[in-house]
C-alpha cells in the first residue's frame, strides 16, 4: 500500500519549481494501543460530554471552543471564525534563506517529515535542489501554511529526498536560563578531568538506531502474549544501586576497574619516565670498595600481600 501524503505543494526556488508531497517521517502507529473496557461486561466505552457544573450530557450542537477571559466567564469563537483566522496559503515551499546543517538548535525542531517529488517531470528538478543544497553542505528555511497554521520549515537533503522538519517559534520554546539560572559553577581539573575525558574516549561511537530498544514496548508485547496464553511473568529483580562515596570513586567506577584500574589508565608510569639518579661519590666509593659486613640470610616468612587502594 503506498504512503497517504500529508500536504502537498510545491517546492520553489528562484525560478525552479516542482510539485512535492510531505509524508510523516516518525509515527507511534506502531505502538502498544489500548481501549477503554467496562470490567463487568467487556463492551469498550464511550467517552460522554459533560457539563462540569450540572453534570448533564451536553449535546454536539451546543459545544463552542472558548476562551477564558476571568474567573468563569469566556468569549466564544465560531468554527468558521476560527476558520477565518486561518492564513491564507498558496501551498508553496518557497526556500528564502540557506544556513549550515548545522545552523539550528535542535531545541527548535518540532517533527521531521519526509519531503519528495509527487511525478516524475518534478523528480529532475526535485533532484537538482538536493544535489545543490548537499554539494553546497547547507540547509534551507522555507514558510507555508501547514495544518491550518504558518510555520517555518528546515529542509535538508538526505540520501534520495529531502527531510522537512517543521519548527517551533521563538515563544513556544522556553528560556534555557529558567533552567539553568540555579547551577552552581564548578572548578574541575586534574585527575577528575582526565578519568572524565578517558571514559568519553572509550565510549566514542556512533548514532545507530537499531542499537536503541523499547524496553517498554516489548515489555507490555511480553505481558500481553503471556495473558493471552495463561501463564505468569517472572519479574527481573532491580538491581541494587551502588554505594559510592564521592565523585572521584565515581568516575573511576566508571572506568570497570576500580581505583587500581583508573590509576594505570590515566596515571603516566612514572618510573619509566625518570632517569636513573646520578651516584654521589659516596656512593661511587661503597660500589667499588670492599665491604666486611656478612649478609643476612632471607628472610623465611612470606611478605604479605599489599591491599589494594580502595
Amino acid at each position: 500500500m503506498a504512503p497517504r501524503a500529508n500536504w502537498k505543494g510545491y517546492l520553489k526556488v528562484g525560478e525552479l519549481s516542482c510539485q512535492v508531497a510531505l509524508y510523516t517521517a516518525a509515527s507511534t502507529s506502531d505502538r502498544v494501543s489500548f481501549h477503554i473496557v467496562n470490567r463487568e461486561t467487556g463492551h469498550r466505552v464511550q467517552r460522554q460530554m459533560v457539563d462540569a457544573d450540572t453534570g448533564d450530557a451536553v449535546e454536539s450542537d451546543n459545544i463552542v471552543k472558548g476562551y477564558e477571559v476571568s474567573s468563569g466567564q469566556y468569549v466564544f469563537l465560531e468554527p468558521d471564525e476560527i476558520k477565518a483566522a486561518v492564513p491564507d496559503s498558496d501551498k508553496t515551499l518557497e526556500l528564502d534563506t540557506f544556513i549550515p546543517c548545522s545552523g539550528v538548535d535542535t531545541t527548535y525542531i518540532d517533527r521531521p517529515y519526509y519531503l519528495a517529488p509527487v511525478d516524475k517531470p518534478s523528480a529532475e528538478i526535485f533532484a537538482l535542489i538536493r544535489e545543490g543544497l548537499q554539494e553546497n553542505s547547507v540547509a534551507a528555511l522555507a514558510r507555508t501554511v501547514l495544518f491550518r497554521r504558518l510555520r517555518t520549515v528546515l529542509i535538508r537533503p538526505t540520501e534520495d529526498g529531502m527531510i522537512a522538519s517543521t519548527l517551533n517559534y521563538d515563544y513556544e520554546v522556553r528560556p534555557a536560563s529558567e533552567i539553568f539560572s540555579d547551577i552552581k559553577t564548578f572548578k574541575i581539573e586534574g585527575e577528575m578531568l582526565d578519568l572524565a575525558r578517558h571514559i568519553i574516549d572509550t565510549k566514542r561511537g556512533e548514532f545507530d538506531p537499531t542499537r536503541f530498544d523499547d524496553r517498554y514496548e516489548t515489555a507490555l508485547a511480553e505481558l500481553i502474549r503471556a495473558k493471552i496464553e495463561g501463564r505468569k511473568i517472572k519479574r527481573k529483580p532491580t538491581p541494587e544501586p551502588k554505594k559510592v562515596s564521592n565523585l572521584m570513586d565515581a568516575l573511576r567506577e566508571s572506568l570497570g576497574g576500580g581505583s587500581s584500574a583508573a590509576s594505570e589508565n590515566t596515571e603516566p608510569k612514572k618510573a619509566a619516565a625518570k632517569k636513573p639518579a646520578a651516584k654521589t661519590p659516596a656512593a661511587k666509593k661503597a660500589a667499588t670498595g670492599k665491604t666486611t659486613a656478612k649478609k643476612k640470610p632471607a628472610s623465611s616468612k612470606t611478605a604479605a600481600p599489599q591491599k589494594k587502594a580502595s
